[in-house]
């Protein structure tokens, strides 16, 4: 863990410690929801170590609080968890190593660890990126889970405290300085237009995947453009995933 907080730059750890810290509050949310809703204490526990992505979690949760079955809860996190099939190709060179370590990676993939893992032009630096962001928030997460759930519903109205608002709003201060390019930034106008116009006319989880439209707008770099030359910062399609990781559900 030492040799990965010294191979990063202060901006990036400024960055995930933000991101684990709105994660804190999300996922204290989260396991005060399910236990106050009725939900035994190790539900949310069992579904924070196994499933490890927050959109999916609530997803399942609201389903079975509203009546629904196991099979509909787990096909609407899959739904949900779908966009996370192509991080896992941006990001494999991360992975490397054997089995185990793949799979221990494998679980750790979320649009934050993907995101940062993306925004690093060496590799070195992409491998500790994805490795520090996905380690750090797997801890926190569960561990606000865990005292979210003890305390049940000591928290009450969670809408009521605006924790659901903390973790949409520090990925909207980490996406906005990627909005000076204009490709990016077309890339997520699009992509954010065609989110919110599908969100009354699909099931959940479909309209960030639709979201991905926007990346047909970024258009390629010219041949003379300083941001398509190596080493400054990755091409547009990279930027454009990166802001695409920011359009997500309220929570991971």
């Amino acid at each position: 863990m030492r040799s990965l907080l010294r191979t990063l730059e202060h901006a990036t750890l400024r960055d995930i410690a933000l991101v684990c810290l709105a994660d804190a509050l999300v996922g204290a949310s989260f396991g005060a929801i399910s236990v106050s809703g009725g939900l035994p204490l190790w539900v949310p526990i069992a579904l924070s170590v196994l499933v490890f992505a927050g959109g999916s979690q609530f997803a399942a949760v609201g389903v079975v609080l509203s009546g629904g079955g196991a099979l509909a809860a787990v096909a609407t996190g899959l739904v949900l968890n779908a966009r996370l099939l192509p991080f896992g190709f941006t990001v494999a060179d991360a992975l490397d190593g054997p089995l185990w370590r793949r799979l221990l990676g494998a679980q750790l993939i979320t649009d934050e660890s993907a995101a940062f893992a993306l925004q690093q032009s060496e590799p070195r630096r992409r491998k500790a990126a994805f490795w520090l962001c996905g380690l750090a928030l797997y801890v926190v997460w569960n561990v606000s889970v865990l005292l979210g759930a003890a305390a049940g519903g000591l928290i009450g109205d969670t809408d009521a405290l605006g924790l659901d608002a903390a973790f949409p709003a520090v990925l909207l201060a980490l996406v906005l300085p990627s909005l000076t390019d204009r490709r990016t930034r077309t890339a997520a106008v699009v992509g954010a237009v065609v989110a919110v116009g599908a969100t009354p006319f699909v099931p959940a989880g479909l309209p960030v995947l639709l979201a991905l439209v926007g990346l047909l707008f970024a258009g390629r770099p010219g041949a003379g453009d300083p941001e398509g030359s190596e080493g400054s910062g990755g091409s547009a399609g990279a930027r454009a995933a990166r802001v695409g990781s920011g359009t997500k559900e309220a929570v991971r």
